[in-house]
């Protein structure tokens, strides 16, 4: 099995990395910082906005199971990207709709992407397509979050599950549980 990798933002990592973690194909999903200046960069230097990175997550897939393009398709309508630097009451640039790919082939399929997300908005989507710099695992406290403290989190509890019935309802065959 051969494993690619996705990197993309879209608002709170908690949020999006509960999302794909139940998505076929999906073998691995971290948490962590990327598209910033500064080298190893914490959360609270993160959230604070001025390291210029934002909250994302790297996905390992099997493109034989879910394809990069399939996976794009799947964040477009499980955040909304029509918020410029901002997810509901998270805001900052940290939050930012981003995808971040890894060469070429990505970077088309990522435009591809964004122009099937805009037919399905009346306003302009805004995710940006930015250049794959230096991954920073987050803290490990981050990761995994929602099957452990995303349970007792109000935050978490509030947005996750609607995040995971778009999800269900509109990539049913593409669901692990």
């Amino acid at each position: 099995m051969t494993i690619e990798y996705a990197v993309i933002a879209g608002g709170c990592f908690w949020c999006t990395e509960a999302v794909f973690k139940d998505v076929t194909g999906v073998e691995s999903v971290e948490s962590g910082y990327t598209g910033g200046a500064r080298p190893n960069s914490t959360y609270e230097q993160v959230c604070s906005g001025a390291t210029g990175h934002a909250e994302a997550i790297r996905i390992g897939f099997d493109p034989e199971q879910v394809s990069y393009g399939d996976l794009l398709d799947i964040s477009f309508v499980t955040h909304d990207p029509t918020q410029l630097n901002r997810q509901g009451n998270d805001v900052g640039t940290q939050y930012r709709s981003a995808i971040f790919p890894a060469n070429a082939e990505q970077e088309a399929e990522a435009r591809a992407a964004i122009e099937r997300a805009q037919a399905d908005h009346s306003v302009p989507v805004v995710t940006t397509i930015e250049p794959l710099k230096a991954w920073y695992p987050a803290e490990d406290y981050h990761q995994d979050y929602w099957d452990g403290a995303g349970q007792r989190n109000g935050y978490c509890l509030a947005v996750i599950p609607p995040k995971l019935q778009k999800l269900r309802k509109s990539f049913a065959n593409k669901v692990k549980s």
